[in-house]
């Protein structure tokens, strides 16, 4: 079993922000997080991770797909950007 970091994305703990509050619907944001949180099978990425009992824990495939088509949307194909 995968040993994910939790996503913080929801929480307002030490930001005042709500992240999810911020996407309002009918944007290409909101389409990409109701795609990726509920339409894809991502049960496949378990399979990589070997971190259940030794390792640190990883970031969830969710939140990293997300950050990477966004980026890719927004025309940013390289991470030194």
């Amino acid at each position: 079993m995968a040993n994910y970091k939790p996503d913080l994305s929801c929480q307002n703990k030490f930001i005042p922000i709500n992240f999810a509050e911020q996407i309002l619907p009918g944007t290409f944001e909101y389409a990409l997080c109701y795609i990726v949180e509920n339409k894809l099978d991502l049960s496949g990425f378990d399979a990589w991770y070997h971190n259940d009992k030794t390792g640190a824990a990883a970031y969830p495939p969710s939140v990293m797909l997300k950050i990477i088509l966004l980026g890719y949307a927004h025309g940013l194909v390289s991470s030194r950007r």
